[in-house]
This record gives C-alpha cells, sequence and structure tokens, in this order.
C-alpha cells in the first residue's frame, strides 16, 4: 500500500479537483444537472483513483487505477473543451486549466512508468 497523500500527482489533482469546481460555477444553471455535474465528477475522480489504487493491494492494482485517472482527466479535458466551444469557459481560462490537466497526466504516465520498471 502506498500513502497516497504523500503523492505529489495526487496534491496536484485535488488542487485541479477545486479549481474545475470553481470554473463551473460560472457555467448557466440549465448546466447544473448535465455539464457541471459530469464535469465535477470527472475532475474528483481523478484524485480518487489515485488514492484508491494506492491503497490497493498489488502494484499492477496500482497501475490500473492510475489509468483510469488518467482516462478521467482526458474526458475532463474534452469536457472543458466542450464548454469553452459552447461560450462557458473563457479560452485564457481553459487555457490555464488544460495546462493543470496536462501536468496531471504527465505525472500519473511518469508514475505508472516508475511502478512498472520496479516490479
Amino acid at each position: 500500500m502506498h500513502k497516497y497523500k504523500e503523492l505529489t500527482v495526487w496534491k496536484k489533482s485535488v488542487e485541479l479537483a477545486v479549481d474545475v469546481y470553481k470554473i463551473a460555477e460560472e457555467f448557466p444553471k440549465e448546466e447544473l444537472y448535465s455539464l457541471v455535474s459530469q464535469v465535477k465528477r470527472c475532475a474528483v475522480s481523478v484524485s480518487s483513483n489515485i488514492a484508491e489504487g494506492a491503497g490497493r493491494n498489488s502494484s499492477g492494482e496500482f497501475v490500473h487505477f492510475l489509468g483510469i485517472s488518467n482516462g478521467s482527466s482526458s474526458e475532463l479535458e474534452t469536457q472543458l473543451i466542450i464548454a469553452n466551444r459552447l461560450g462557458y469557459i473563457k479560452n485564457e481560462a481553459l487555457d490555464t486549466i488544460v495546462k493543470k490537466i496536462n501536468e496531471v497526466q504527465n505525472m500519473t504516465f511518469k508514475l505508472q512508468q516508475t511502478i512498472k520498471n520496479n516490479n
């Protein structure tokens, strides 16, 4: 079992979720139960899957959940791009959040590779 709270990637992904929640507050109210809900679930899923994988019994399971986390971050990025095209997010805000998503994705991928290489 890994100590997920000590992982920089987990900390960054929690910060990402907080940032996404703040951005989603600006979406139109009619999106509350659709795009807002979906964006928030994806954002929380990124850090949650890192934590769940770290708490599993094997390194292989951890790698698997890191992959799920990466999938959630790609889904999140896609939804934010859609929100931008709908006019819910300004280009600058999208660029900033996408950089954070990409940073988390890169860190997650590197952690996966490190775990795989150590087994």
